[in-house]
């Protein structure tokens, strides 16, 4: 039986101090959501169950003694660093919920310039570090459009990707080690080497699990050279998104590992670029030595101008482009008062698939989504993130609120929009979400995205949270299906 919210908030105040145990009414309203309720929060109408308290933990051994009182007396916890979450993640979806909040834990613990990689804390804001390494000549490497909002923990909890993955991979890609912390209290630590074969790599269990497994409390990723100087630009109108998708992916094929490269449809491009001129947009960034960046744009030019339909632009654009990418509390700020004015409001979904069926799902989304959506005012998208056998696509949509309110805008619009997006995923074979998690969202969709290996997920969620406290709802509904059984 769980414990009364008083009595919950009084045994978090023996283990933090009353100063680290928040139950201002205004801060647990905001945080009993993220981002997915994006109307919801911009005329502050709060529908999920409001968390019994907010905590700030310092250490290691805080979130330990946090993570035992929540196990010991079944209270949900909602493990979160920025707050930049955006399909549900962060939601309080039990009743007195604990949201433990570890942006206090900020130190940069190492910079290990001979083995190239940086140690720190969950909390350690992703933009503050990129700029101190930048200052001596290194970098990440990983830069999500949250840069400026997004800390280390949640990166790796959320299996981020960040603009420049095309060459240096996502955060899976990036992460040495860890030092995680279970609800029954096991703090654990994966060393950092460069690679090992002794079992299952340990490192994806804590990859992606959304704070339904395990607290995350230290990070260490990999870093590289920054060579801004050497960066080349290349940029293409291109008439046909079918065949700017066999572009990406000749130039994949081909060997070539730009920085950047993307393919906006037309609907995308004409939001982001004044000179597309009613036509999709391809573009991409080399980066790295001096020989390879001047290498990889020659190929790539090479293979796109052979391509029907293509014009050339000039470089500058795609720089000027390239210098506004990044999206942070002054954009949330102003995207608010616009939403607020005017009730049309502007959502993104990525999924991912391979080349032989992303066209399909892109061209099958974009039709349901036409038809079947009312107040649509925009459906298009972009493919930001390429691999030698696929790759993904942002989904992006606006639509009019009309004659709804705040608290029914969800399931009139958004939720509908969500659904087909995966439906017609699942349908061709991709994967439903890329780099946002399933959050809550897109958790009612699991076990058609899994398939016959959601038995494995399953098995680690029963092994490491057998008392169901880890964020309840991310990854798996809470909510009872009489086909597909979750019960604690």
């Amino acid at each position: 039986m769980s414990l009364a919210r008083e009595e919950i908030v009084k045994g978090l105040v023996n283990i933090l101090g009353e100063d680290r145990v928040i139950t201002d009414e205004t801060v647990l309203k905001e945080s009993s959501i993220d981002r997915y309720r994006k109307f919801e929060q911009c005329h502050e109408v709060y529908t999920q169950p409001i968390p019994a308290a907010v905590v700030y933990v310092k250490n290691t051994e805080e979130v330990r003694n946090v993570l035992m009182f929540a196990n010991e007396n079944g209270v949900n916890v909602v493990p979160r660093t920025g707050h930049s979450a955006i399909e549900g993640g962060l939601e309080t979806a039990l009743e007195n919920s604990v949201v433990i909040d570890g942006s206090e834990m900020n130190q940069v613990l190492e910079v290990n310039k001979e083995s190239m990689q940086v140690t720190c804390q969950c909390g350690v804001p992703l933009q503050s570090l990129e700029d101190s390494l930048r200052e001596q000549g290194l970098t990440t490497g990983h830069s999500p459009q949250s840069k400026p909002l997004a800390q280390m923990g949640g990166l790796v909890a959320t299996r981020s990707i960040g603009q420049f993955s095309t060459l240096y991979g996502g955060i899976e890609d990036m992460l040495v080690g860890c030092e995680v912390v279970f609800p029954g209290g096991q703090v654990c630590r994966i060393k950092n080497v460069p690679r090992r074969s002794v079992g299952p790599d340990i490192r994806h269990i804590v990859l992606g699990n959304e704070g339904a497994l395990c607290f995350i409390t230290e990070v260490t990723v990999k870093i590289f050279k920054y060579q801004p100087e050497n960066n080349r630009f290349l940029g293409y109108r291109i008439k046909d998104m079918e065949k700017g998708f066999q572009a990406l992916r000749q130039v994949m094929v081909e060997g070539y590992r730009p920085s950047v490269a993307r393919l906006y449809d037309l609907q995308d491009a004409e939001m982001n670029f004044d000179w597309a001129d009613g036509e999709n947009v391809l573009l991409f960034m080399a980066e790295g030595p001096a020989s390879i960046t001047k290498a990889t744009a020659e190929g790539i030019d090479e293979i796109v101008k052979k391509i029907e339909g293509v014009t050339p632009v000039d470089a500058s654009l795609i720089e000027t482009w390239f210098n506004h990418l990044n999206w942070g509390a002054e954009q949330i700020a102003q995207e608010k008062k616009e939403i607020l004015a005017t009730d049309n409001i502007g959502i993104t979904t990525e999924i991912s698939g391979c080349w032989d069926c992303i066209y399909k799902i892109y061209a099958s989304v974009v039709e349901r989504i036409t038809n079947e959506v009312p107040d649509l005012t925009m459906i298009g998208g972009h493919s930001s993130h390429s691999y030698i056998n696929g790759t993904n696509m942002y989904f992006v949509y606006y639509y009019n609120v009309v004659d709804c309110r705040p608290e029914d805008e969800i399931n009139k619009y958004h939720n509908l929009i969500n659904r087909i997006i995966c439906e017609e995923t699942v349908r061709f074979g991709g994967s439903i979400a890329h780099h946002h998690g399933l959050g809550k969202a897109r958790a009612h969709y699991v076990w058609e995205e899994y398939g016959s290996s959601f038995y494995m997920l399953e098995t680690l969620k029963h092994a490491f949270d057998p008392n169901g406290v880890m964020n309840m709802g991310t990854l798996i509904p809470v909510k009872h299906d009489k086909e597909h059984p979750w019960n604690f």
